[in-house]
This record gives structure tokens, sequence and C-alpha cells, in this order.
């Protein structure tokens, strides 16, 4: 009688003690979820991922709901998108107060909102990355959507800072097709790859940007946000002709006074100081006619008025 041939089943990967697999980038957590860590969260769960985003308040977090859902609205009627993809867009996006709640996570961005003077403490932001480091696995990323904060101080003091990195989303125009990836001197290659490999999944390209404050896009954009105001200063053109100029003749998607507006003018002001204090370059110092707004109160479009007025759908009032 022939030996009978018994297999381990092993071999086909059915044993308990075979590990799952799983998706690169199943899962992405968001700390914080104001208008930045709103675009963060819509994007992912756009391209498939699981998503959950931390706040302090239950009513933040509906807030935060109730944003990208009205975002979501927009696109259906203006972009194609169906009610039926909205709701399984929304199906995939959780808030929590929790930070256990962020343990499974594949990457985790921190974008906390700026106090009421446009400040985020990079003390604060340390302690984020901390608390998220003592839930996360091993090899779960943590990142900072900055353009100011310079990530090699964010992660000086973790356990793993080779885990760190700096992306930037542009939330003035969420979909364009770019993010600058900023490698921090801890950062190892691994990460920037896989991070690399992150952005390509919500198809956005890759700027690849060494560490300096203000990266390219705040740097090149303030200088022109000054002198822009200085131009309205000396009478030269109205503040919609500079802005229709910017528009029709070089192909910006919104003029710098309204890109201004929608950004909002603390927010701006803070990069401006920041770079100051970076560079010493006075053309990094706010305009007289930015103070002047920030100081009435006037920081754009989340107050109802900056450059100009704007209703509460957040559209120029004429």
């Amino acid at each position: 009688m022939a030996e009978i041939l018994v297999e381990p089943i092993e071999g086909y990967a059915l044993s308990k003690n075979k590990k799952k697999g799983t998706t690169l980038f199943s899962k992405v957590g968001v700390v914080g979820c104001g208008k930045e860590g709103q675009s963060i969260a819509r994007i992912a769960s756009w391209h498939g991922m699981e998503v959950v985003f931390l706040e302090l308040t239950e009513e933040k977090i509906e807030t935060a709901i109730a944003n990208i859902g009205k975002e979501l609205d927009n696109r259906i009627e203006n972009w194609g998108l169906t009610p039926s993809e909205k709701k399984a867009i929304m199906s995939r996006i959780k808030g929590t107060m929790d930070y256990q709640d962020l343990a499974e996570c594949d990457f985790v961005i921190e974008a906390i909102r700026s106090d009421d003077k446009g400040a985020r403490s990079i003390d604060a932001r340390k302690e984020v990355f901390k608390s998220i480091e003592a839930i996360v696995r091993e090899d779960t990323i943590i990142a900072t959507n900055s353009t100011t904060i310079i990530i090699t101080e964010l992660a000086s003091e973790m356990k793993k800072p080779e885990r760190c990195i700096s992306l930037h989303f542009f939330v003035t125009s969420p979909e364009a097709r770019i993010i600058e990836v900023v490698k921090g001197l801890y950062t190892s290659e691994e990460v920037y790859n896989r991070v690399c490999t992150f952005v390509k999944l919500i198809n956005r390209d890759v700027i690849p940007v060494e560490e300096s404050a203000g990266l390219v896009s705040v740097r090149l954009y303030v200088t022109l946000l000054n002198e822009a105001c200085q131009v309205l200063m000396e009478g030269i053109a109205t503040m919609s002709d500079i802005d229709k100029t910017m528009k029709v003749g070089l192909g910006m998607r919104f003029g710098p006074f309204r890109t201004a507006d929608i950004i909002g003018l603390s927010k701006i002001t803070k990069w401006m100081d920041n770079l100051y204090e970076e560079f010493g370059s006075s053309k990094y110092k706010p305009s007289p006619l930015i103070k002047r707004l920030v100081r009435a109160k006037h920081l754009g479009v989340v107050s109802g008025e900056g450059f100009y007025k704007y209703d509460e759908n957040g559209n120029v009032i004429s």
C-alpha cells in the first residue's frame, strides 16, 4: 500500500500562527480636525483609506464631520460625485477624543489648530508627537502638516525620531495635485519612501523639499502678498484688479488677496513672523496693511471680513 503523504497546513496559510497581511496605509490618523485636518481626512477617505481623527470635544467632532459633508455636497453639485459615493467616503471617517483609537493606524498626521493669535506652540506639538508615539505601533509613521515648524526639532525628543517626517497639504486649493514632503535630519530613507508612496496613493505628486522654514510655497507666497499690499498702498491698482491680474495674467487660482483671506490673515502673520525670525530678511515682515486688518480682527473668510467681505457661505460680497 502506498504511503500517505501528509503536508503541514501552514503551507496553505490557514494556520492561526500565520499573520494576516495588511494593506499599506489602510488606516490613517489625523490629530486636529480644523480646516487642514478636514481636508486631509476627506482626501485620504476619498481614496479608500479608513480615517480616524482626534479632537478635543464632541462638539468639534460633529463640526468637523458636518464640514466634510458640506464639502462633499459641493462636489456632488459641481464635480460629479454621487450621493452613494459620498456615503461611502463618510463611512470611512470616524472622530474620537481618545488617543488609544489611533493604535492601529499606519500613518498619523498632526494638524492641530492655531490659537487665536495664529500660533501653534512647538512645545504643544512635541507633546502631541509623544502622545502619538506612546500608542501606535513601532512601524507607524508620524508626521506634521506644517510649513514653518522644523520636523527635526519636533522629532528631537522622540524615542524613534527616524519615523518622523513633515508634509504640506495645499488647503487653499485642496485639489492641487502636489504635496511638499520634507525629510528631517533623523528621518529614515524607508520612511521617506513610504510617505512618497502614500502621496502617490492619494493621487498627488511629491515635491521633495529640503528642511527649511516656509518650504517653497509659503516663502514665495508671503513675499508676493507683501508686494501686492505695497502696490495697493501706492495706488497703482485696485485690490480686485491686482487679484485679477494674477488670476488671468499669471494663472493663479485665486489672487494674492483672496488667497490670504482663505488661508486666514492671523495664520499668514504668524508664518511671516516665523520666517523673519528665521532668516532676518525684511521681505518677510508683514505689511502694515496686513497688521491693520489683523488688529481689527478682520481675519478673512473665517471672520466674515478680511481684504474682502464674505457672506455666511464664504462667497465674496461685491
